[in-house]
């Protein structure tokens, strides 16, 4: 499969990986390019992007990589090297900018980690694709694309209003609504093609949108 799998995500990986091993190994490294909220307000806007290529462990690394690697060759394929980029950094971008607003008054707070430039291109696989069958470790049964792109969103509201776990829930969330909103901007067509899911896959965002003040999300 490696063979097929395009230039750009096999590139996006290995900036990863290298990025990702000298945080392993210099904290000093590791504490500069880091989200953290009061570095960023003070200026280091650099931070919303570096804090996406590093990486808490191996583990936190691998999952990343292997969810960018089994989706976002869909997502290349399907729109194009330069479609498939901008879907990339654009989520990177919006899950660091609402991630940066959800949590603007915790200055100490900080994150790192490609989960919202991934959950993009997840998302916009499944707007691409959503009848897509995904096969969950916790579920035995594979689920439409679209079922898991909701749920997926909700979960991460309900974990984000909860601090369920040490996990950015907000940058995900901020990802996959960038992937959404680049997706549609870049792939207008997708409205013609799959506009019942995509129409179901906007309610979770624009819930979010319309309630997120009164529940305090």
């Amino acid at each position: 499969m490696i063979q097929n799998t395009s230039q750009a995500v096999l590139l996006l990986i290995l900036a990863n990986v290298l990025f990702s091993m000298k945080g392993f190994g210099d904290q000093l490294f590791f504490e500069k390019f880091k989200f953290q909220v009061a570095r960023i307000l003070q200026g280091e806007k650099n931070r919303m992007i570096s804090s996406g290529f590093l990486h808490v462990d191996w583990l936190h690394l691998g999952f990343n990589m292997y969810a960018l690697y089994l989706f976002g060759d869909i997502v290349d394929a399907r729109l194009g090297t330069f479609s498939f980029i901008a879907i990339y950094f654009g989520s990177l971008l919006s899950g660091s900018l609402y991630s940066l607003s959800y949590h603007k008054k915790e200055s100490y707070y900080s994150a790192v980690g490609a989960s919202g430039a991934v959950s993009g291109i997840v998302y916009s696989c499944i707007m691409l694709y959503p009848d897509m069958q995904l096969g969950l470790i916790l579920i035995p049964i594979p689920i439409p694309g679209y079922i898991f792109g909701v749920v997926y969103l909700l979960y991460s509201i309900y974990g984000m209003k909860n601090r369920v776990g040490n996990i950015g829930h907000s940058a995900h969330l901020g990802g996959a609504i960038g992937g959404f909103a680049f997706t549609l901007l870049l792939f207008p067509q997708v409205f013609k093609e799959n506009l019942l899911m995509i129409l179901f896959l906007s309610l979770p965002i624009l819930f979010l949108l319309v309630f997120g003040k009164k529940l305090n999300v």
